[in-house]
């Protein structure tokens, strides 16, 4: 067992913490998506993109899709 004194432990909890609500996110976000008809589906497509390169720019954006 790790001693939960050491430097360094809280923030590496704290990480594993952030990776599992970000992947429960996706779970439940995928729950949704499973219910939706194609013209909705390609409409969230469309926002997801737009987010996307409002968040990371252009550039990366165009990077990452090809």
């Amino acid at each position: 067992m790790t001693d939960q004194t050491r430097w360094g432990i809280p923030e590496v909890q704290l990480k594993n913490k952030h990776k599992k609500y970000q992947k429960d996110l996706l779970e439940k976000a995928l729950e949704f998506v499973n219910k939706m008809d194609d013209e909705t589906l390609c409409e969230l497509a469309l926002v997801i993109e737009a987010e996307y390169e409002r968040k990371y720019g252009e550039n990366k954006a165009e990077r990452t899709i090809l």
